[in-house]
């Protein structure tokens, strides 16, 4: 969610609370199938989680605003070999490019139980390797980020509130 060039502490904590809806959906997702030994490909279920890179740029790119240009001045002959002129829109990208889910592709217990119509030839059932109580954690982490990107979100519409005012 891109929300302007103008407020760009909105758009990196849009983002973040984006990030961990995705997270807190897949969470919901494992949990809801961490019993599921059989599914559509007949394998118990994986534990999916997201999976977030962050863009390469260089910090001073973030520094730049979309209007301005910036000159990089040094107070001594040769302490930056070259300095170079930032030009306008360079930090048009956030900090995170992408966010995929990624399956988790190791196996589960496998418990004995001989009557069940998934079990192999010596009585073994494969079981999801969801773990309630790692996901239970991961939710907490991700509701507590949530809240953090919503702090922010709600510190920085206030500072563009403040500032209107002067």
């Amino acid at each position: 969610m891109k929300i302007g060039p103008t407020f760009p502490g909105f758009d990196v904590s849009a983002q973040g609370l984006s990030i961990q809806r995705k997270r807190m959906n897949i969470i919901a997702e494992n949990i809801a199938n961490a019993d599921v030994t059989r599914t559509a490909d007949g394998q118990p279920y994986q534990r999916k989680y997201l999976e977030v890179t962050a863009s390469q740029n260089p910090f001073a790119n973030d520094l730049v605003s979309e209007t301005s240009t910036l000159q990089l001045k040094v107070t001594e002959p040769g302490q930056i070999s070259s300095p170079e002129i930032l030009q306008p829109g360079m930090n048009s990208n956030l900090p995170v490019d992408t966010s995929k889910e990624v399956t988790d592709r190791t196996p589960g217990d496998e418990v004995y139980e001989p009557d069940n119509p998934n079990a192999n030839a010596k009585g073994y059932v494969q079981q999801s390797n969801v773990n309630i109580v790692t996901e239970m954690v991961d939710m907490i982490s991700a509701s507590r980020s949530y809240e953090a990107n919503l702090t922010a979100l709600n510190s920085s519409k206030q500072m563009a509130k403040d500032s209107l005012e002067i």
